[in-house]
């Protein structure tokens, strides 16, 4: 119901607002790893109506399903930080290979691939074997946000496709909602990005939902006590327990990762955590951190800080790792390297 409700008004009276206001220019002066030869005019020539192409494609998998924004954004994430930006989460099994689809941290939770697949096939008739993946996969994320409600960000293209994937790398470089702290710092720092980084794109949770096992053990067993977290609050507690009772087969029901606005990208997730009231374990330790408790309220508190934030972060997101030149490929079909 939420989401209908979200589009009663004229969408061609909302896209010029989302496109005008919310861009916030972003200035990034260091990327992770290299990126020379990556543009933000990089299909200006080869393939102008790219970006439009994106915009409308996520807008039509939006109006039918609100919840596409924040899979899109975390499918985005969990193709970056897995051996870099290279499109190697779109790709599907294969005899020889065991790819990240079916990862822990994606099986039967990572989804979007439809609209990636969608948008590459148009984009692939005005512009074959012209367009990576990875770019379309890049650009979505970003419209998402915008489409969300959130900010938008200037975009380095040029990404190649990857010829590989891995469900071992997946399953061990992604940051797990169960791993203290000091172990997703690690993950990002080994990606070139930091602490900072770490809040600024946990801020994400301000859409999208968590599977009730990514938190039970919080609700009734917390780290073995039998008791429920001491520090969530009561009146989430409650909230929570009856979206997600103790036994197995509600480990599957989705709860709201940002209660107050799941489909609206804002800064309350952040809001949530001052309150004692965030969802996951790994997103409300970032309170009992000095560091990351005194980024959080001030996000908390200014919502254009977090905005500015998120965007030059996700730039640097975008440039882990990524392939250029003549390394990698551009896929025809986004599920499958070339033959």
């Amino acid at each position: 119901m939420a989401h209908k409700l979200f589009f009663s008004h004229n969408i061609a009276s909302f896209i010029p607002f989302l496109l005008v206001f919310h861009f916030i220019p972003v200035v990034v002066s260091q990327f992770p790893y290299g990126y020379s030869q990556l543009s933000y005019r990089f299909y200006d020539w080869s393939c102008p109506r790219l970006t439009n192409m994106v915009k409308y494609g996520v807008l039509a998998a939006y109006r039918s399903d609100t919840r596409i924004a924040a899979s899109l954004l975390r499918l985005h994430f969990h193709d970056c930080f897995v051996n870099g930006c290279d499109g190697s989460v779109l790709l599907d099994d294969t005899d020889d290979m065991m790819g990240e689809k079916n990862a822990f941290p994606n099986r039967k939770s990572v989804r979007g691939f439809e609209v990636i697949d969608n948008i590459k096939e148009d984009v692939e008739r005005f512009c074959p074997s012209t367009v990576s993946c990875v770019d379309i996969l890049t650009l979505a994320a970003r419209e998402a946000v915008v489409l969300a409600g959130g900010p938008s960000w200037p975009v380095m293209l040029g990404r190649r496709d990857g010829v590989t994937a891995s469900q071992q790398a997946a399953n061990e470089q992604l940051p797990s909602p169960f791993e203290p702290l000091e172990n997703i710092t690690a993950k990002f720092t080994s990606k070139g990005l930091d602490l900072k980084d770490v809040v600024v794109l946990s801020g994400a949770h301000t859409i999208g939902f968590a599977q009730c096992f990514t938190f039970k053990n919080r609700l009734f067993n917390f780290r073995g006590s039998g008791k429920p977290d001491p520090m969530l609050d009561s009146s989430t507690l409650t909230n929570l327990q009856t979206m997600c009772p103790n036994i197995d087969s509600s480990n599957t029901n989705l709860a709201p990762l940002d209660s107050g606005s799941m489909y609206r990208f804002d800064n309350k997730y952040y809001t949530n955590l001052v309150n004692n009231a965030g969802l996951l374990e790994s997103d409300q330790v970032l309170m009992r951190d000095s560091k990351t408790a005194a980024m959080v309220n001030s996000y908390s508190m200014n919502s254009y800080l977090f905005w500015n934030d998120f965007g030059t972060s996700m730039a640097k997101l975008g440039n882990i790792g990524v392939l250029t030149g003549n390394k990698g490929q551009i896929r025809k079909k986004c599920g499958a390297v070339n033959v």
